[in-house]
């Protein structure tokens, strides 16, 4: 393809031992009796499951007004903030439990927490210590090394959604930091791959000096977006980094992504996640499988502990202050900070799951549950996040703030983000409005129109200015791409963007008209509704699926490192391996292959709407033809900064000197479509363009008040064409880029001798 410009002037003592999980594989715990030996004032008695599976009795105490243990003072405590929260020099602690007949308050010294022990429970008192559905308790004493638990109890009645067990610790969904192991990938102790958890108890002495920092506020259609893994960016030796697969170690090499061109980094998930889920020997590679992606969450409010150079050093306050430490260094360079988020379902899983948090504290009210109890699975992954109940949806608003005010993030991508519209378990008309409608027959999981979430999101005030990106699909077969409630503020990922631009560039026929659309931003999907070019977050690649470099390298999948056959991953690729698969081929077929990336990528930073480019991409990166790498720890999903520089002068100056032309033209990232008044089609001639089912070629041209006027030609034919380009009499027109020239005459720079 070709682009030429017109030179005119347009211009997280008493024992319990938690549950011990050993990879997959989910065993009785071992329990001994809870008891509490720190002088209280009045005690009551409490059944539990004893070691051996009996039963023992146990004294514990009940919390009084005042009363004093060993080392805090207990009071009532107040309903509201939810969560850990310092006042009054003390830390008062509040959790929604709706249908739990008892709760205690459990505090774990760091110390206690590797040996499966309490080191204090109080029980509350649900007189005192309840309001309405929430229970609190206020504490003063010394939070030094403290963690924070909860025991619930309750009916055990999977058929009505309830999961009680009073031999679990649970974390508290509002914990601000989850605590368990510290080293990305290392086993527990007894090599446990679900260690018990606990979380942070919050002090005032750590705190963040952000050093004025403020949001960039970066207009939508001006982002460039780089989609990037936290660990797989400087994990591999090549980074030469001094803290590899850390947020400091992606500080460490910011510079490179704003020499690449990127104004936004979209982080792959940074929320508490267990990598050993899916822990398992890897024969294929020698290695074991993680869950390397994280799209698996334990908690909402605490960043991923083991992405830290710090671990759990501090009781997770460290980790805190290094993922802020990122945000801020990034702001210093202009670059936006958006977070991939994943409210669809969590780390619990079905009924055969764990119980970690949600399920433990009220299952019927964090689930999209079935009426017999069994867990909806929109998700494909076992359950579903009930979103749009009104303790489930406050809950996510409130994570959402603490991100943007806490943390200083700039915006949320939402995985499968169409489950966020369906209805709730508890969908009536009257717990969601508080008035019954005439009809009301909505069941549950129904798409809805206005859902409350995206509604509360959309247009609350804390939000206001934030980024807000759907993947506007769900594993249930609701695809809203085009269609997703946007309020006029949220973006989506157009996969129909995708997959018309890889079949248009491989010269797959009866798609050029489609392939225009694209290319002014998809009016065809957004238009209608009131939506704008930036409503569309273009990308040609993205974790999941071919790099750039296998989409031109494999007409298949290839993933058998992942030790499912070759069964996982997407068949359907539109990809062309340009007459030979796999690396190793002829130099003519590098040749073309490399022209293929860089045609996908002057597509991509001359369309309108915002474009994505997929970690790696920029160098070419290879995972030698996996499309689903979710489960690699290795050299598949790291970025390799050794053939970085090997591509410097090659794809990489591509990749930069054509980003740096986006930025600088003011009509490759319009507010609105374009018309007729700045844009012309144009065919072998000009003003006339082709749309018929066998053409491949696509050209026209574009009035920017910067370089005046700009020449795109797309011929995806096997055969050259001779074109006339358009009269513009005292002008000429000057050749900028031509993908099938070698570097560096791909784009001739100024710095290009013979230009």
């Amino acid at each position: 393809m070709d682009l030429i410009r017109c030179t005119s002037c347009f211009q997280h003592s008493p024992t319990l031992i938690a549950p011990t999980f050993r990879h997959q594989t989910t065993r009785k715990p071992n329990l001994t009796t809870i008891s509490n030996n720190h002088g209280t004032v009045s005690t009551t008695r409490m059944v539990v499951k004893a070691r051996g599976g009996g039963a023992a009795e146990a004294e514990t105490a009940l919390v009084d007004k005042p009363k004093v243990l060993k080392r805090f003072q207990v009071s009532e405590g107040h309903p509201a903030p939810f969560g850990a929260t310092i006042q009054d020099c003390g830390v008062n602690f509040a959790i929604y439990s709706a249908n739990s007949t008892s709760a205690t308050l459990c505090l774990i010294a760091l110390s206690d927490l590797q040996q499966n022990r309490a080191t204090e429970q109080i029980p509350l008192d649900p007189l005192a210590n309840k309001t309405g559905d929430v229970w609190h308790v206020f504490l003063k004493g010394n939070f030094k090394d403290m963690l924070y638990g909860y025991i619930f109890d309750g009916e055990f009645s999977p058929e009505i959604g309830h999961y009680y067990d009073s031999s679990r610790i649970l974390l508290d969904p509002y914990a601000k930091a989850v605590i368990s192991r510290g080293e990305f990938g290392a086993l527990g102790p007894e090599d446990n791959c679900w260690p018990q958890m606990a979380g942070m108890v919050p002090t005032s002495e750590y705190q963040f000096d952000w050093e004025g920092d403020l949001p960039l506020r970066h207009p939508d259609r001006d982002l460039i977006i780089y989609e990037m893994h936290v660990r797989g960016y400087t994990k591999h030796e090549s980074s030469g980094t001094k803290f590899p697969g850390t947020y400091c170690g992606v500080v460490e090499k910011l510079d490179h992504l704003k020499e690449l061109g990127v104004n936004c980094i979209e982080l792959m998930p940074c929320q508490e996640f267990n990598e050993l889920e899916y822990y398992s020997y890897n024969s294929v590679l020698g290695d074991y499988k993680l869950n390397f992606w994280g799209y698996s969450t334990i908690n909402y409010f605490s960043p991923m502990i083991r992405y830290s150079s710090s671990g759990i050093r501090s009781c997770g306050r460290d980790a805190i202050n290094e993922f802020k430490y990122l945000v801020k260094e990034a702001h210093k360079r202009g670059i936006e900070v958006i977070m991939d988020v994943v409210f669809n379902h969590t780390a619990e899983g079905n009924e055969k799951g764990l119980s970690l948090s949600f399920r433990g504290v009220d299952n019927c009210v964090y689930y999209m549950l079935a009426p017999k109890g069994e867990y909806y699975n929109y998700s494909g992954c076992g359950n579903t996040f009930n979103c749009n109940h009104p303790v489930v949806r406050q809950f996510i608003l409130d994570c959402l703030r603490y991100w943007v005010t806490e943390m200083h993030v700039d915006g949320f991508r939402f995985d499968l983000a169409s489950i966020m519209t369906r209805s709730s378990s508890l969908w009536d008309s009257v717990n969601v409005y508080g008035d019954p409608l005439e009809g009301d027959l909505i069941t549950t999981g129904t798409p809805l129109s206005n859902p409350p979430l995206i509604d509360m999101m959309s247009n609350d005030p804390v939000l206001h200015g934030v980024k807000l990106i759907a993947e506007a699909w769900d594993a249930g077969g609701l695809y809203q791409v085009g269609r997703f409630p946007h309020w006029g503020v949220w973006s989506e990922w157009n996969g129909k963007y995708r997959d018309i631009v890889r079949q248009f560039i491989k010269g797959t026929d009866g798609l050029s008209g489609a392939f225009a659309e694209c290319l002014c931003g998809s009016p065809n999907l957004y238009q209608e509704g009131g939506g704008k070019p930036w409503n569309s977050v273009n990308f040609i690649c993205a974790h999941d699926g071919f790099t750039l470099a296998d989409l031109v390298t494999y007409n298949n999948k290839h993933n058998l490192a992942n030790g499912e056959d070759n069964n996982d991953g997407e068949s359907h690729n539109y990809s062309w391996n340009c007459g030979h698969e796999g690396e190793f081929a002829s130099i003519s077929v590098k040749k073309l292959r490399k022209r293929q990336m860089r045609n996908f990528f002057l597509c991509l930073m001359v369309s309108q709407g915002v474009p994505m480019i997929h970690m790696g991409d920029e160098y070419g990166h290879t995972k030698g033809g996996n499309n689903n790498t979710y489960c690699h720890d290795n050299y598949i999903n790291y970025f390799r900064w050794d053939k970085k520089e090997e591509s410097s002068s090659d794809l990489f100056r591509f990749f930069h000197l054509m980003t740096k032309f986006r930025r600088e033209c003011e009509s490759l990232g319009l507010n609105d479509f374009p018309t007729a008044e700045r844009l012309q089609w144009h065919g072998h001639t000009p003003g006339k363009p082709d749309w018929s089912d066998t053409s491949r070629f696509v050209a026209f041209t574009l009035i920017d008040s910067v370089k005046g006027e700009i020449y795109v030609a797309f011929n995806t034919s096997h055969l050259p064409v001779t074109i006339t380009l358009p009269e513009r009499p005292g002008y000429r027109w000057e050749p900028l880029v031509d993908t099938s020239k070698p570097a560096p005459f791909d784009f001739l720079s100024n710095e290009v001798p013979e230009r």
